[in-house]
């Protein structure tokens, strides 16, 4: 028979076995809720981390957060590092060559394309025919010369002309079939011959763009004897500059009379003393391919005056670009050494 002392100790071997089966399953369910709480914080990270990286992948702007607009801008940065540093190679070479960029972006057989140097559109008209053929007597070669001064100079000449109100009438007609023995036109089919000549000259240099890559786009009367070599030597020197505006520069008082030959019905928008800005001769005078652009993207919102020289140079007012004085371009002067005279 056991003591009450035998009992008391069976007693509390039992309550300290119990106790530590209860620790060890609480510390066990401890454990285990330590382990599930670490995995799914480890998981959380995980995503975290990986929609970090993916932000930045998307962004490709490292580890930094910026907005929509931000990105863009950025991108658009780096496309225009790129492009100048394939304008500066161009400019390299061209030096190198002394006359037209290496590159002149015209097709080749190779599928490589070559930069041109220049555009020159001669604006002409219906019943213009005795002008025209006179120039292609002159100083405009035609044929295979013609091909052969594109290739190797890299100068593009085009009588340009538009459509007639009533679209395949006889002036249409004869401008197509003169276009098919010569191949010497840019037929401007948005334009309407009846419109004003800066509205015409706008168009030249948004199709002239469409068309040709090149460093310049000249704009010549049909009333102009041009020395193509002087004028292709003369541009050559300023392929660096941009936004370049050659011409023969003048201003000169605006004529508010409308039995004057040279009437500007807006002639009150140019101040009290009625004196007209800074702008080139409408004879000859080009622009780089970054001002042609600037006409092309903004055709619809530019102001056109009663003459095409004047309303050129409005549209250059406000903006950073380098007036170039050329006085071999002016044609009326007779002066000495000038590539170009009016008939």
């Amino acid at each position: 028979m056991r003591s009450r002392g035998s009992n008391n100790r069976l007693s509390s071997s039992r309550s300290a076995f119990q106790w530590r089966i209860s620790s060890l399953i609480l510390s066990m369910f401890a454990t285990m809720a330590a382990f599930f709480v670490a995995s799914r914080l480890w998981q959380e990270a995980e995503s975290r981390v990986y929609l970090v990286k993916e932000l930045d992948r998307r962004t490709g702007q490292g580890e930094s957060a910026i907005s929509v607009d931000d990105t863009l801008k950025v991108i658009e940065c780096r496309e225009q590092r790129k492009r100048m540093d394939m304008l500066q190679k161009e400019l390299d070479e061209a030096k190198k060559e002394g006359f037209v960029p290496k590159n002149r972006l015209e097709s080749r057989g190779d599928g490589e394309k070559k930069k041109l140097l220049a555009v020159v559109g001669i604006l002409t008209g219906f019943g213009r025919r005795h002008n025209r053929d006179a120039i292609r007597k002159a100083w405009m070669p035609t044929g295979t010369t013609l091909t052969k001064l594109e290739e190797e100079k890299g100068i593009i000449i085009r009588f340009v002309i538009g459509r007639s109100s009533n679209h395949g009438n006889n002036s249409d007609s004869d401008i197509i079939n003169e276009n098919e023995r010569t191949n010497d036109f840019l037929i401007l089919n948005d334009h309407v011959e009846s419109l004003e000549q800066p509205i015409k000259t706008k168009s030249f240099f948004v199709d002239a763009l469409q068309h040709w890559d090149a460093e310049f786009y000249v704009k010549v009367n049909d009333d102009i004897y041009l020395n193509i070599d002087a004028l292709g030597a003369i541009l050559s020197t300023h392929v660096n500059k941009p936004r370049a505006y050659i011409g023969c520069m003048k201003s000169g008082g605006v004529f508010s009379k409308p039995s004057d030959r040279w009437y500007e019905p807006e002639w009150w928008k140019f101040g009290d003393k009625k004196s007209y800005f800074r702008h080139a001769s409408g004879e000859i005078f080009a622009v780089s391919q970054a001002l042609a652009q600037f006409i092309s993207i903004n055709k619809s919102i530019l102001r056109a005056y009663a003459h095409d020289d004047v309303s050129v140079g409005s549209w250059f007012i406000g903006l950073d670009v380098k007036h170039i004085d050329e006085g071999k371009f002016c044609c009326s002067s007779w002066s000495s050494g000038a590539i170009c005279a009016a008939s």
